[in-house]
């Protein structure tokens, strides 16, 4: 079967450049959102404007090199075996911290949040320049190598820029290897925490995933 026109099938999928390509399709999508659209429902108990500001936090971090031997995550999916595996009280801690950094950020963004965005995006890619793909960074789980740690957060861009498009009506194209890489992720660490199947069953039709199932936290 040959692809739709103008689609190009993802092939050796590069973290680096499918980062880069996420924060730019996310720094236009923030470009769009009016003043208006701020304080309107984004996700949950979050307005756009703290949904928007939890994206630069969580997605466009600068890396910072950790000076250590071995990654303590060896693979993109142990992430999510991590966050399977912490206690109720971690996971209430961590999100009351990326609610409170959800909220400053969104702040910080003023009432065009476009040129912030675009800062924001300049200063993380320019951080990237410096750390090889191989180099171990300091993640807020453990260390992982740069090129495994950069599809938790291209999934962190696109899975959230789809949610401010959805709240605020805009439209958002990503790359098709934005959206390859996030997928495959996601299917991996379902595969990790034991969620494979129902995750497989439920691409192919074949049952629904339980309510309120989300490998995101």
């Amino acid at each position: 079967m040959n692809p739709a026109p103008g689609t190009r099938v993802p092939s050796g999928l590069n973290s680096r450049h499918t980062y880069q390509a996420a924060a730019a399709t996310f720094a236009d999508l923030a470009a769009r959102v009016s003043a208006t659209q701020l304080a309107g429902p984004g996700l949950g108990d979050w307005s756009v404007r703290e949904l928007l500001g939890h994206i630069v936090s969580s997605g466009l971090s600068p890396v910072s090199p950790y000076d250590g031997q071995q990654p303590d995550l060896a693979a993109p999916s142990a992430y999510f075996a991590v966050l399977n595996a912490a206690s109720l009280e971690e996971i209430q801690s961590v999100n009351a911290l990326t609610t409170q950094n959800a909220r400053k950020i969104g702040l910080e963004l003023g009432e065009d949040p476009g040129p912030v965005v675009s800062r924001r995006v300049e200063t993380a890619m320019s951080a990237l320049k410096n750390v090889d793909d191989e180099d171990l960074v300091a993640t807020p789980v453990g260390s992982m190598r740069l090129r495994d740690w950069l599809p938790t957060r291209t999934l962190e861009l696109v899975v959230h820029s789809s949610d401010i498009a959805v709240a605020t009506g805009l439209e958002v194209d990503f790359p098709a290897d934005a959206l390859s890489e996030s997928a495959a992720l996601v299917a991996r660490g379902a595969a990790v925490i034991g969620a494979g199947l129902p995750v497989l069953q439920a691409l192919t039709g074949r049952d629904p995933l339980p309510a309120g199932f989300s490998m995101v936290l």
